[in-house]
């Protein structure tokens, strides 16, 4: 009889570990996936990053634009800073985000202080526009990432702030 009850609680302890692996979302990460297809996605655990930013070629002006975000602690995330060569359709006014700062430097313009924030952010890898993202660690470093060698060109994406498994989040970090 010992040895049943052992053999239950050993399958028991298993069966739980299991659970645990492949079901209870305990890890918050930015995600970084397909739109269409869900399972095509990135992870990124938020306990080491400061942030990240997007970087592309703007349609318009064809100037480099640098887009700064935060996560914050409601798992939104927050565009704080865009920096750009030269105005064009999409860029923000300074005077359209009550308390944003706009600096002029040698390196072009800098709007500050934007304080947008939000649940998803969606876009489209661009064929032109050669989307880079920055990954910013707490501890200085950086990674840079070209967005056509994780996704396909016009891939429509989302990053958010989610939780996941731990298989899920083995299985696709970056």
């Amino acid at each position: 009889m010992n040895r049943k009850k052992g053999l239950f609680l050993c399958a028991s302890a298993i069966a739980l570990c299991a659970v645990f692996f492949f079901c209870i979302p305990c890890i918050k990460v930015l995600s970084v996936h397909a739109r269409l297809n869900p399972e095509e996605m990135y992870l990124i655990k938020v306990d080491s990053l400061e942030g990240f930013e997007i970087s592309y070629t703007h349609s318009v002006n064809k100037g480099r634009v640098h887009d700064s975000y935060e996560i914050q602690n409601d798992d939104t995330l927050l565009l704080d800073t865009t920096v750009f060569v030269s105005y064009g359709a999409g860029i923000p006014e300074p005077e359209e985000t009550p308390g944003a700062v706009f600096t002029v430097t040698e390196d072009g313009y800098v709007i500050s202080n934007l304080q947008r924030h939000v649940k998803k952010l969606v876009m489209a890898v661009g064929i032109i526009a050669k989307h880079g993202l920055t990954l910013k660690y707490k501890d200085g470093d950086e990674r840079y990432l070209s967005m056509t060698d994780m996704f396909a060109p016009q891939t429509s994406i989302m990053f958010e702030v989610v939780h996941v498994d731990l298989y899920t989040y083995v299985k696709n970090t970056l």
